[in-house]
């Protein structure tokens, strides 16, 4: 993590709030990707989405080597998700529950 050698007139935990905050204002998805391609650099978001991309797969078991075939993601980066999936403060599973249970609500309307 960057560590800045002057006090910034925000403390971290505040701005690390606010951020969060401003995250949770966002009404839909667009809002969302118009947000975050603001926020980050291409390479970033590129990041970004690597990581996301293979939580299903760690999920549903897949070796490293098969998610890094049918995604291209690193092996390092899939070993370094995996440990958060594990051993994080839940967030990626709670993502992942959430988007889950959103697939399934949007399915139903599909068929309704």
């Amino acid at each position: 993590m960057k560590r800045r050698s002057l006090d910034p007139e925000t403390p971290t935990e505040s701005a690390e709030l606010s951020l969060c905050e401003a995250l949770l204002s966002l009404k839909n998805a667009d809002e969302m990707a118009a947000f975050l391609h603001d926020l980050c650099t291409p390479a970033e978001l590129e990041v970004l989405i690597d990581r996301w991309r293979v939580v299903p797969y760690l999920l549903d078991g897949v070796s490293y080597r098969e998610i890094h075939e049918r995604t291209a993601v690193s092996i390092t980066t899939i070993g370094r998700v995996a440990r958060y999936l594990n051993q994080g403060s839940g967030g990626y599973l709670a993502a992942a529950a959430h988007a889950s249970r959103s697939k399934k609500t949007k399915a139903k309307k599909v068929l309704a």
